[in-house]
């Protein structure tokens, strides 16, 4: 047989594999973009879980609510501090993994637009 000579059975054998390359390019690409969309939400999640351990996001207050997380910030790997708001008065918590400390106590909130209406009787912005 001459090496040279190329064979029906040979060229469709050489077709399917070039077919069969291109399907593989396009599964490494799927799979790669899987992956990064998996490590995109898992991104997401340890954002939003990282908020909520650190006090960002955490008691709002909400409708009628009297407690919320004002702000957080972290010190150190295990220390931050907190503001906290409670009716009208804030305290500044300094938070530890040993101990917690009440830095500040009765420190006057400031005053919000919302609140500054509900004081005055109106119910919403005039237009």
């Amino acid at each position: 047989m001459n090496p040279h000579s190329v064979g029906l059975g040979t060229a469709l054998a050489e077709t399917d594999n070039r077919a069969m390359e291109y399907s593989d390019y396009f599964r490494m690409i799927f799979a790669l973009l899987f992956v990064l969309g998996l490590i995109g939400v898992l991104y997401l999640l340890a954002r939003q879980y990282a908020a909520r351990r650190l006090g960002f996001g955490v008691g709002r207050g909400g409708a009628g609510g009297r407690l919320a997380v004002v702000e957080a910030r972290a010190l150190d790997a295990r220390r931050r501090l907190v503001l906290v708001r409670r009716d009208e008065v804030e305290h500044l918590l300094l938070l530890g993994p040993d101990r917690d400390v009440v830095v500040e106590s009765g420190i006057p909130a400031r005053a919000t637009f919302e609140g500054a209406l509900a004081r005055s009787g109106h119910s919403e912005p005039a237009p």
